[in-house]
């Protein structure tokens, strides 16, 4: 018995340890902890499915895109002289199912455009601004109801109207003055703040609140209310805000920005011809200042049909998207379109059509060398967005081709202007 008495104390020491393992195996603290010095652990990565950054592998095409006719329409637009890049990118159901570059980044250059090249989004601008004081809004930081006047001290308009304007009025360019209001002396590098002050003598339209008219210098105090309310700079607070948590990785709203991406598409006139990215719609950011690419403008059209709840609420969505103000100019700067738009409007920061019967929000962007558009069906949850580095309108027809195949419509061929204007006469 003393002879199998040490192999049998073994033998239940060994079993005891591998019982126990799990528990001795921690967690414990480190003797770092112990004394007082942090250890950063990188965090898990997420659920790709999950993430607001990640344009899904999942295709849920309805089949009713032809997306290889669409993609030879672009490539015969990108044999257009005045055509150098170009990016799109579709969605259907909730999810990107086509994004693609086309041409070069710089004309001759041999430098393609990819998916992750950077263009201005121009005008596009105004609906990340809108969002960002909506969001600052559900904070409780400010009401959309309250006076300009509170938070952006630079805004005059005449009469002291600044006092009574609303926030809200600001976002749907009600201010009551005429449209584009000293946007030639901001392409003259005056200074915005200056511009600001100086609407008081501009002329009047309408009593404010009661008619639209299209504004970059008055637009842009809502930075000036961003910057106020959250002490940061407009561009840090949109970062921190908005790019950042839905993962928009090449999104800025600088020049400097735009000059620091890895790839990005020069400017170029309507003829094609390189031209100098100039520095004045930068400095309006809220109405004009953002970049990034069509990767990522692809992010924020999915963010517009529910696709990021935990970053911009339903709630904010229905806030930015509720038309309420006619806007009958814009009815007849789509008149090549008219046989599929009407009744336009504008809410805060976008537009929304009637497209042959159906709701879609969109915006169109220009800035010198620059040409952007996006347009979504939030019923369908379905959209389209392209970017492009001339000055050529083109490719404003490529959302209604691929509309018109989502609706079943009459093909009209947008992108062909010989071929759209068939269309129209045949229609009326």
């Amino acid at each position: 018995m003393n002879r199998l008495a040490l192999p049998l104390t073994l033998l239940f020491v060994t079993l005891g340890v591998l019982a126990m393992a799990p528990v001795l195996s921690g967690p414990f603290p480190s003797q770092a902890v112990s004394e007082g010095v942090s250890i950063a652990l990188d965090a898990p990565a997420p659920d790709a499915a999950q993430s607001p950054g990640e344009i899904s592998a999942v295709d849920p095409r309805s089949g009713l895109i032809d997306y290889n006719e669409i993609d030879r329409r672009i490539a015969a637009l990108m044999e257009d002289d005045a055509m150098v890049g170009l990016a799109v990118a579709v969605m259907e159901n909730g999810e990107i199912t086509f994004a693609r570059g086309y041409g070069e980044t710089v004309h001759q250059s041999g430098d393609p455009v990819s998916i992750d090249t950077v263009f201005r989004w121009a005008s596009l601008s105004k609906g990340v601004a809108a969002t960002m004081i909506a969001l600052l809004a559900r904070d409780g930081a400010l009401s959309l109801d309250a006076p300009v006047s509170r938070f952006a001290p630079s805004l005059r308009l005449p009469g002291s109207s600044q006092m009574e304007v609303t926030i809200a009025e600001l976002l749907s360019h009600r201010l009551g003055i005429e449209r584009n209001a000293l946007d030639n002396r901001l392409e003259a590098d005056e200074d915005p703040y200056t511009l600001r002050t100086a609407l008081a003598g501009h002329r009047v339209a309408c009593p404010p609140g009661t008619c639209f008219r299209y504004q970059n210098v008055g637009f842009d105090a809502a930075s000036e209310i961003v910057e106020d309310v959250t002490g940061l700079s407009y561009e840090a607070a949109v970062q921190r805000r908005l790019f950042q948590p839905l993962g928009m990785r090449t999104a800025s709203i600088s020049r400097q920005g735009l000059f620091d991406s890895p790839s990005w598409a020069l400017s170029h006139s309507g003829t094609g011809e390189e031209v100098p990215v100039v520095e004045p719609y930068y400095r309006v950011p809220a109405a004009g200042g953002v970049n990034g690419s069509i990767r990522d403008l692809a992010i924020w059209m999915r963010a517009q049909v529910n696709g990021a709840p935990n970053i911009i609420p339903p709630s904010i969505l229905a806030t930015v998207h509720r038309p309420v103000v006619r806007t009958e100019r814009e009815d007849r700067r789509n008149s090549r379109y008219a046989a599929r738009i009407s009744n336009t409007r504008y809410a805060l920061g976008w537009r929304v059509y009637d497209y042959a019967g159906h709701t879609v929000l969109t915006h169109r962007g220009a800035v010198r060398g620059y040409r952007a558009m996006i347009m979504i069906d939030p019923a369908l949850r379905s959209g389209v967005a392209v970017l492009w580095n001339s000055g050529t309108g083109r490719p404003f027809g490529i959302p209604m081709d691929i509309f018109d195949q989502l609706y079943g419509l009459p093909d009209a061929n947008w992108i062909d202007p010989e071929a759209a204007t068939r269309a129209a006469d045949s229609a009326g």
